[in-house]
Parts: structure tokens; C-alpha cells; sequence
């Protein structure tokens, strides 16, 4: 089936989730406050962000593994991905009203997307008709997860594996405009830099590298450093401004304006918010159809937990 038409019946004219049944999901989960609570927000975002990398659009970072050999539990993602219960109770919002049809991958795809909308960002249209996936694999998500410490030339690489290009790149990372981070990435920045005894990242504006040292002392690598940019309650383009300023948090943000091309989309986004919200819907439907599963190659999962044949992975 082409990659553009994975659609099933349960989608209305416009080829999504009727918007009847989305509400009613979303409202369900607002009465608990889930939107008070940006953490899902940035979840939402960043396992969406993620499946460039691993298996796909296949709800796999999702599943629970009794030998915590899932994707979930591998060091990049222990302890920081949260919000896999208000998922699970998306999911069964959406089940009481079409048990069996609505995949946890499609709910992921358009719960990024009203995730997004809900906290400042342009809305776009997503494709479904994705199935879920059987599998999930702690080394797949070691070796494929790109690394906060990449190099420009790294991420082009990384993301042109899964068929996306350098300004795709670029753009998803301005999803770090919700994000947050633990201060171990943070940390080799600021101390020992390169191995040299009491050396700083000189990519780094100095006065907000003597900010990150009281946020992150060299002994407590994993205290959150907070916000990674200046509204981070706020879908924005003020990402892209911190990174121009040089108040990226990762080598990688650090990165972006290593390479002439990624000077010129940091310095567009940073411009013109507009821009670079289309641009990351853009980006994200294109995500959205990496490795999507479809007919018997996948399931509609009842929980988004679990495989349906209760299988221990």
C-alpha cells in the first residue's frame, strides 16, 4: 500500500478521527487537569519526535516489557518519557467508542498534534490508518536514539536514515520549545570541558553557563535542569532564539548553527513564528509515515500498554 493512503473506515471526510470522538477523549482527560500538566505535552512531543529513529509509527515506546527490555526502559528514556498512563486512558475513552479500530499509534500522531495546538502551535492534518506493532527492543532504541551530543553531520545522517532531510532536522528539534532536560547532558558543558580541568563549552554564552552551574553542580547529573527555553509553556519559536543566543542546552542545539544551511532554518524560525509552526507540521506528517504498519503486519492494540495476545515481550 502506498505510504500516502494507509487510511481505514473508521476516519471521517477529512481522513481523521471524527472530531466528535477526539473531544470527547481530550475532555475526558482535561477533567484531570492532563493539559495543566505540560509534562504530556512534552511526552506526547517527544515519543512522536522519537519514532523517526526506531521501529516506526507503531506505538512501540508504549508497550511494557516484563523483562524492562522495551523502548521505554532504555537509558535515554528511563525516567524522563512520563504520561504512558493518560495515553492508556486516551485509548480507552476511544475504545468505549469504536472498540477495535483506533490504533495507539494513530492516537499518538493526533494527540501530538492537538498537544501541540493546545499549547500555542498550528494545527495539521494527520493521516491514519496505522497499525500497532508487536515488538519493542531497548537496543534498538540504544543504537537508533540520536544523541544529545551529535554533531551536525550526526543528526543530517540520523535523520536521513528514516528519509527525512536536514531541514526536517532542524525544525522537529524547535520541538525542544516544551522540552526539558537532566542535567547530565548539561554537566560536561560546564566542567572539564574536552577533558581540560576547569574548561566551559565555548559554544556557550558565559553568563548563562554560570547560570546552568548553579542549576547543575558536576555531582548531581541527574537533577532536571528545567526549561529549554524562556516560555516553556509555550509552543514558540523562542527555541530558535536561544539557540542563535547560544542558550541551546544539548551539544546538539549547539549544533544547528555549526553548518551554514542550519544557520540560515534557525535564523528563518527564530524570524518568522508563522514559519516555523507550518514548517513543524510539516515535518511531523512526514514523521508520521515512517515505517507505518499496516494489514496483518500490525494490530489495533485494546490497551496501548500490551499486545493483545498478552505476550510478555
Amino acid at each position: 500500500m502506498h505510504r500516502q493512503h494507509f487510511f481505514d473506515a473508521f476516519q471521517d471526510a477529512n481522513g481523521e478521527l471524527p472530531k466528535s470522538i477526539r473531544c470527547r477523549s481530550w475532555k475526558a482527560q482535561n477533567r484531570s487537569q492532563v493539559f495543566g500538566q505540560v509534562r504530556l505535552v512534552r511526552f506526547i512531543r517527544r515519543v512522536e519526535s522519537e519514532k523517526r529513529s526506531i521501529q516506526g509509527c507503531d506505538g512501540s515506546v508504549l508497550l511494557d516489557s516484563a523483562s524492562h527490555t522495551g523502548e521505554k526502559d532504555a537509558p535515554p528514556n528511563f525516567g524522563s518519557l512520563r504520561g504512558f498512563a493518560e495515553v492508556d486512558a486516551i485509548k480507552a475513552t476511544v475504545e468505549s467508542a469504536c472498540p477495535g479500530v483506533v490504533s495507539c499509534a494513530d492516537i499518538l500522531a493526533l494527540a501530538a498534534r492537538d498537544a501541540v495546538v493546545k499549547v500555542g502551535g498550528k494545527y495539521w492534518s494527520v493521516p491514519l490508518g496505522r497499525k500497532d506493532g508487536f515488538t519493542s527492543s531497548l537496543v534498538e532504541a540504544n543504537a537508533s536514539l540520536p544523541s544529545p551530543f551529535s554533531t551536525f553531520s550526526q543528526l543530517v545522517q540520523n535523520f536521513a536514515a528514516v528519509g527525512l532531510n536536514a531541514k526536517d532536522m532542524v525544525i522537529l528539534s524547535g520541538g525542544h520549545t516544551i522540552g526539558q532536560a537532566h542535567c547530565a547532558v548539561v554537566i560536561p558543558r560546564l566542567y572539564n570541558f574536552n577533558g581540560v580541568p576547569g574548561a566551559t563549552d565555548p559554544s556557550l554564552d558565559p553568563t548563562f553557563a554560570n547560570l546552568l552551574r548553579t542549576l547543575c553542580p558536576a555531582d548531581q547529573p541527574l537533577t532536571f535542569v528545567g526549561q529549554m527555553d524562556a516560555t516553556n509553556a509555550t509552543f514558540d519559536n523562542k527555541y530558535f532564539k536561544a539557540v542563535q543566543s547560544r542558550r541551546g542546552l544539548f551539544p546538539s542545539d549547539a549544533a544547528l548553527i555549526t553548518n551554514s544551511f542550519g544557520r540560515r532554518v534557525v535564523s528563518i524560525a527564530a524570524k518568522n513564528p508563522g514559519s516555523f509552526s507550518t514548517d513543524f507540521g510539516k515535518s511531523m506528517v512526514k514523521m508520521g509515515r515512517i515505517g507505518v504498519l499496516t494489514g496483518a503486519a500490525g494490530e489495533v492494540r485494546r490497551v496501548c500498554s500490551a499486545v493483545n495476545n498478552n505476550q510478555a515481550l
